[in-house]
């Protein structure tokens, strides 16, 4: 499920810089930060992680882009990725998240990056208006 020539990751949750996980260090292990980007879509606030999905109206999240640093290895540090984002589950279980391409914003250009939209039910669950979780975790505090 990879598709040749794009190459590059956006993040919006605990993959992001600011978090300090061991799934940032394996990003940084892997891919290069590029700067911080938006798509179009909403952020919901699960609890312990967020959702984002997608849209079409005038919202979007915040996060940030990364490129691969060898393209050789894209298709192993992204399947990492998948099993770190629970697409790899058991038939009975459901996938929390999908990996898809989308158009990302970023310095006022557009180009196209593999995100991990959720995948499960939001109902009831509030909507992070600014789109930026950071900035939701610092001001929930």
């Amino acid at each position: 499920m990879t598709n040749p020539g794009v190459y590059q990751l956006f993040v919006y949750g605990s993959l992001r810089s600011g978090f300090y996980s061991h799934a940032y260090d394996y990003i940084s292990l892997f891919f290069s930060f590029v700067g911080e980007a938006k798509v179009r879509g909403k952020l919901f606030d699960m609890g312990s992680y967020p959702a984002g999905l997608p849209t079409k109206d005038n919202s979007f999240i915040i996060g940030e882009l990364y490129r691969i640093k060898h393209e050789k290895k894209f298709s192993w540090a992204i399947g990492q990725l998948d099993d770190y984002e629970g697409m790899s589950v058991e038939p009975d279980e459901i996938q929390l998240y999908r990996r898809e391409i989308t158009e990302m914003y970023i310095n006022g250009e557009v180009t196209h990056a593999w995100i991990y939209w959720y995948n499960g039910d939001i109902s009831g669950r509030p909507v992070i208006a600014s789109g930026d979780l950071m900035q939701y975790m610092k001001e929930k505090k």
